[in-house]
């Protein structure tokens, strides 16, 4: 058996994967993310990202083979739970803080998402990866939260406001922009949670 055929797709694909960096790659991630951010996805070209980071775009069309591939392992690759460390002992508390935290990143995630919005109807992959990024961990740690409550006896098993909360969260950040051309920080968001997502909750 030759040596080329001895090397598997995962053992070539590691060897070009060498190449790079995790410095290199992260320097690669957080240029296309910003672009993406500040010029929208469609104008975001991997030629332009390699100009950015005084790279060849064959180093880039080595390691991924098109944009949407690239995106989506930007994507997963900045992934980071906010909300995992929030934990007051009080579930009022606790979302006050969730407010807190969320409008600390409130307006670089949420211009991600808009600019990814339409291109996450067209590529399956890419709003995975979204989702995995920027949403999922969010919402288990959200649910996390949430469930302490109810063991602690602040909120009954079942309520029915419990699975809209979520929801109540990340919807606001989406929409406010959308209403008034603002991004929901954190004073806003610690507002919306005493005015609507606690008496939904019986809390206060």
């Amino acid at each position: 058996m030759t040596s080329q055929a001895a090397d598997g797709p995962e053992t070539v694909a590691a060897s070009r994967r060498s190449k790079i960096t995790p410095e290199r790659e992260r320097e690669f991630f957080e240029a296309v993310l910003e672009q993406i951010r500040e010029c929208g996805y469609d104008s975001v070209t991997m030629e332009g990202v390699a100009s950015s980071t005084r790279c060849s775009k064959s180093t880039l069309y080595r390691q991924w083979k098109t944009k949407p591939q690239f995106v989506a392992a930007a994507l997963r690759a900045s992934r980071e739970v906010r909300f995992g460390g929030v934990d007051t002992g009080s579930l009022a508390e606790d979302l006050r803080e969730v407010a807190r935290a969320a409008g600390a990143w409130t307006r670089k995630d949420t211009k991600l998402l808009q600019a990814l919005g339409h291109a996450m109807h067209s590529d399956e992959e890419l709003a995975q990866a979204l989702r995995e990024a920027l949403v999922e961990p969010e919402i288990a740690a959200l649910q996390a939260i949430l469930l302490r409550g109810v063991e602690r006896g602040e909120v009954p098993e079942g309520h029915a406001a419990l699975d809209y909360v979520p929801a109540m969260m990340f919807g606001v950040l989406r929409v406010r922009p959308v209403l008034t051309g603002e991004y929901a920080d954190a004073d806003y968001l610690v507002r919306f949670v005493e005015a609507v997502a606690l008496p939904a909750l019986g809390l206060t």
